[in-house]
């Protein structure tokens, strides 16, 4: 209900403002497009919140059409692309010379603090190396590969029971369930067990995570954001209240685990966790 308000004051917003963007828009295009060559544009972020809900498949269909193409707001343009040169070029080739840059670390920051999605550069490099840790071959043998195969059974009967029954489930909600409970199992040690739900509290830590991080994505079309933010309404006051259901959960988790460093089991987001809070 508190999302379909926002999305509602946020489409009523842009329909006021975007007269006022809309002719410095054109001019600068044609501008543009005399004197550089530039991507075709797939459209602009008013287009990107009125398919909010259907984003992935809006999206989706522009890359099929333009492969590469550009999205253009009232202050910023964003390039997409899918084509596989670009990408290696922009992933390997000049790495270096592509970061996230502030725009996106403002974004997420809330959400993801100053982990490998939000940072560049040294400290990037530093979320990698520790990220290779988690998820280098003894561990994913030795440990990983048996949590994501418990679930994926776990799962797997979920689908054979409501077959049998005729059950209609949400395959997509299931998948990320299942996905949460192996990637906390492995970097935590902490069974959420969202797919059965016996943990009352790692459903109610699970299910603000999910809220908090479509909150988070929707500051990417909602313009006005920051200004909830500052104001504490609307979106950006659930966010908050999301986030602080987090923190609890995810804080409560790293004192106990240690407590429990006398016996380390290849857990090594938790002893980095641990060694960031005994500095602050």
């Amino acid at each position: 209900m508190a999302f379909s308000m926002n999305f509602l004051s946020n489409l009523i917003f842009l329909t006021v403002i975007t007269p006022l963007f809309l002719l410095p828009l054109i001019f600068l295009y044609i501008n543009n497009q005399q004197t550089k060559k530039y991507h075709p544009i797939g459209g602009t972020v008013f287009n990107m919140l009125i398919n909010f809900k259907r984003l992935h498949h809006y999206m989706a269909d522009l890359a099929a059409k333009y492969k590469t193409f550009r999205m253009i707001s009232p202050f910023r343009g964003e390039i997409y692309t899918t084509d596989p040169v670009i990408v290696e070029y922009i992933l390997k080739t000049n790495f270096q010379n592509y970061g996230k840059g502030m725009h996106v670390h403002n974004l997420l920051e809330d959400f993801l603090g100053d982990g490998i999605f939000t940072v560049d550069r040294d400290k990037w490099q530093e979320q990698r190396k520790l990220s290779s840790h988690e998820f280098s071959m003894k561990v994913l043998r030795d440990f990983s590969g048996v949590t994501f195969r418990k679930n994926t059974v776990k799962l797997g009967n979920i689908f054979l029971e409501a077959a049998k029954s005729n059950q209609v489930v949400d395959k997509n909600d299931l998948f990320m369930k299942a996905t949460a409970d192996s990637i906390f199992k492995v970097a935590f040690g902490v069974d959420l067990d969202n797919l059965s739900g016996s943990n009352e509290e790692g459903v109610r830590f699970s299910r603000a995570f999910d809220d908090a991080n479509e909150l988070t994505y929707n500051r990417l079309v909602d313009i006005t954001w920051k200004i909830k933010k500052y104001f504490n309404f609307g979106s950006e006051a659930e966010l908050k209240k999301n986030l602080k259901v987090v923190d609890e959960f995810i804080y409560k988790v790293i004192r106990i685990k240690s407590e429990q460093m006398s016996k380390p089991k290849d857990n090594y987001l938790v002893s980095y966790l641990y060694s960031v809070l005994k500095q602050q």
